[in-house]
């Protein structure tokens, strides 16, 4: 008989790992559970549907239920599974329309269960019109209000909130980003964090940072305010949250699985969990910091499909193993497109690292060309002998790429020397003779020791 795989979480993880486990080994029984209505879908368009850019909500799904089926993956949306059996091999699973449970066998089961939106412990953050944005049906509920709303607070200055802030300005909606931190993206340094908040302001959003949002007001039910811990009210008939995600644990802390950092299911290097016939990738999970080598939770779309994929080798028995993470990360807020990848400064030295940082302003063009645009880059490197750790580049749309040659710069070990050394492109509509990267690479050598 065939082998029986159960995955729980249709979307890009679980996915993955069904998708590559049954190419692998076309007999194998695939089943996946997802509690939505959607599979396959991209979570980080969900900014673009609410705003308007993305017109349907099919239009974010890569793979139906009846695609699935066409590569011999039986999917069922709208089934929850609600518990884990280790002992007898099966999960517990409740079909959502009718409330029907039942039973499914696994020899091998996929936990890639995702995250879950946190909601602030304040008073009124159950009331109607009050959002997060995790799923499509999220998406489409938000969305629906929009066009009825005038003004709108996004609680927490994260991607997420920022991507949703700017789309809710650019359909004409008065919006104030209220953040719990000193400063945007702590991740970035202090003054790319600054630019980032004057990008926003200059397109009219209003911006609370060392704010907290004590409670959310209503009327009859329904919202009509925040309020700030120095007393100030916000007028707003749509709310956001937007504070983060935490693993979505529950079912492998029900049955005994082992978690890690963040609450997160402890995995290892090929995604398989304390109990050998479970692995989980995806939000569920943590992943390893390529530099540090530490675990680390790392909730991005990127890392959840290359962990579905080696979940899904390792399930048929081709050895793999997951490569690590930098935390590469980029948006776009209005006009400012902003990447960043490894270590900031601050995090370098928590992690014991001898760190130092330098930064630079360089147009991405040549500068008699017009239509250049000035990028900031930050390096940050090791002072005795000059390893790469970390990089952020803010300006035009040409910051993520130059910020991916250094991922590749990181992942080699390179030193901000070799760096300098590289012979990047060059043409004056295109890119200047000296790169912002060998820019900053020459002025962060003239730091190491």
């Amino acid at each position: 008989m065939a082998k029986r795989l159960v995955v729980i979480g249709g979307t890009a993880a679980g996915l993955s790992a069904a998708s590559k486990a049954k190419r692998s080994c076309p007999e194998l029984d695939v089943t996946v559970f997802e509690r939505t209505c959607y599979t396959s879908y991209g979570a980080c368009g969900l900014p673009y549907f609410v705003g308007g850019l993305v017109a349907e909500p099919e239009d974010l799904i890569t793979l139906n239920v009846e695609q699935l089926a066409r590569r011999g993956i039986d999917t069922h949306v709208r089934h929850e599974v609600q518990k884990i059996d280790r002992e007898r091999k099966c999960v517990e699973v409740v079909r959502l329309t009718d409330g029907r449970v039942f039973e499914a066998p696994y020899d091998i089961l996929v936990l890639a269960t995702g995250a879950k939106p946190l909601v602030p412990d304040i008073q009124g953050h159950d009331l109607k019109g009050v959002h997060s944005l995790r799923t499509v049906e999220d998406g489409i509920m938000l969305r629906s209000i929009v066009r009825e709303s005038k003004r709108a607070v996004v609680i927490g200055g994260g991607f997420i909130g920022l991507e949703v802030a700017e789309q809710l300005r650019e359909t004409g909606l008065h919006v104030e980003v209220v953040e719990l931190e000193n400063r945007l993206l702590p991740m970035l340094e202090e003054s790319n964090s600054q630019m980032v908040k004057d990008a926003l302001e200059s397109h009219g959003v209003v911006v609370h940072t060392g704010a907290s949002a004590t409670e959310i007001l209503g009327t009859d039910g329904f919202v009509h305010g925040v309020k700030l811990a120095n007393g100030e009210e916000i007028s707003a008939d749509l709310v956001l949250l937007s504070i983060g995600v935490s693993p979505e644990t529950s079912l492998a802390a029900q049955c005994g699985l082992e978690l890690g950092p963040k609450g997160a299911i402890k995995v290892d290097a090929h995604q398989r969990t304390s109990d050998p016939d479970i692995y989980a990738c995806g939000d569920c999970c943590h992943s390893f910091h390529t530099l540090t080598g530490k675990p680390v939770y790392v909730p991005l779309g990127t890392t959840a499909n290359k962990q579905g994929r080696v979940a899904g080798e390792n399930i048929v028995g081709n050895p793999a193993t997951s490569p690590g993470v930098l935390g590469s990360l980029v948006t776009k807020v209005f006009n400012l497109t902003v990447a960043a990848t490894g270590l900031g400064e601050a995090q370098a030295k928590r992690e014991g690292f001898d760190a130092v940082s330098c930064t630079i302003v360089k147009s991405d063009r040549a500068s008699y060309y017009p239509g250049g645009i000035d990028t900031r880059m930050t390096l940050v490197f090791e002072q005795k002998g000059g390893r790469l750790l970390g990089a952020q580049a803010l300006g035009g749309p040409t910051a993520a790429g130059r910020v991916n040659v250094l991922v590749a710069a990181i992942a080699a070990g390179m030193t901000v020397q070799q760096l300098g050394e590289l012979d990047l492109v060059y043409s004056p509509s295109v890119a200047p003779v000296y790169d912002p990267i060998l820019i900053a690479a020459s002025q962060a050598l003239k730091l190491v020791q």
